[in-house]
């Protein structure tokens, strides 16, 4: 099989697996608090890998730019509380239309830490992507979606961690940037897990470890997808979650997506895979979170 395809049926994959665990994540969030399933899906991350850190300790440890992985932590923490709120409180094709504009955020970073310049094209398809999230956000009389503006903070946050892995991954190794970001959300989550925990039922436990497995599998095939396959190829193919998440929606839950959902996540994909293929075209590389 074609390297390129491999990647595209791995990706496909990933895609899937990403929004069976927003699936599982919303169902076990409809009672436990957001803090206890973050926690608790660290716990079961580290321990699946467990091995591999046995194996690099203390190395894994060793690093020349501590304050960047306390920045990144924040950052992933921030992330994650915003984009799993998003996902129980709001229908899933939306929380995962409105993530999606991490690209464009990834652009706004990249000229404030990296110093990139960024052409005229690039700041428009940036623009008009904003829009599409603002028409996302649903705007009535009384204000925002506060849900919306969740999903909002977490693609703020995880377009600041996309940046910032491209800074780090220039001294710190793969196993270093996974062990430090593993061990410092869970600590972070550690305290307000305990402040807010509720004695989950063996059905809960289930949905938790899944959360865990499809977490960890799904990060996995998104990162050998690209390492199979051409990174321009392959990017626009992430946009499928928002298919996925619309037929899980509609089928477990009985949410269909709203017109303003329809409309501003055809503009933010359009105006995100732009973005993509301009940085791609001018060989600048986009860190997968």
């Amino acid at each position: 099989m074609p390297d390129n395809t491999r990647g595209a049926l791995t990706l496909l994959v990933a895609a899937a697996g990403f929004s069976v665990m927003a699936l599982l994540i919303k169902l076990v969030g409809s009672r436990l608090h957001i803090t206890q399933i973050i926690f608790i899906r660290q716990l079961f991350i580290l321990v699946i890998m467990a091995p591999q850190l046995k194996k690099n300790f203390p190395a894994s440890l060793k690093s020349k730019i501590p304050l960047m992985h306390v920045a990144r932590i924040t950052a992933a923490t921030v992330a994650m509380l915003g984009g799993f709120t998003a996902m129980i409180h709001m229908p899933l094709a939306d929380a995962t239309a409105i993530g999606f504009a991490k690209s464009l955020f990834v652009t706004i970073f990249a000229i404030l830490l990296l110093k990139e310049t960024v052409g005229i094209r690039r700041w428009l398809a940036t623009i008009i992507g904003f829009c599409g999230v603002v028409i996302m956000l649903q705007p009535g009389p009384d204000g925002f979606n506060v849900y919306a503006v969740y999903a909002a903070i977490s693609a703020v946050a995880a377009g600041l961690v996309m940046v910032l892995l491209r800074i780090m991954s220039r001294t710190e190794s793969a196993v270093t940037l996974l062990t430090y970001q593993g061990i410092g959300v869970a600590l972070v989550m550690l305290l307000p897990a305990v402040l807010n925990w509720q004695t989950p039922t063996s059905t809960e436990w289930l949905l938790l470890i899944g959360v865990g497995i499809t977490g960890y599998f799904s990060q996995m095939c998104n990162i050998y997808a690209y390492k199979f396959g051409e990174a321009s190829l392959l990017a626009p193919l992430e946009y499928t979650r928002i298919v996925y998440a619309t037929i899980i929606g509609i089928l477990v839950f009985g949410d269909f997506p709203t017109v303003s959902t329809i409309i501003g996540a055809t503009v933010v994909v359009f105006a995100s895979a732009y973005t993509i293929h301009r940085e791609r075209k001018l060989n600048k590389k986009i860190s997968t979170p």
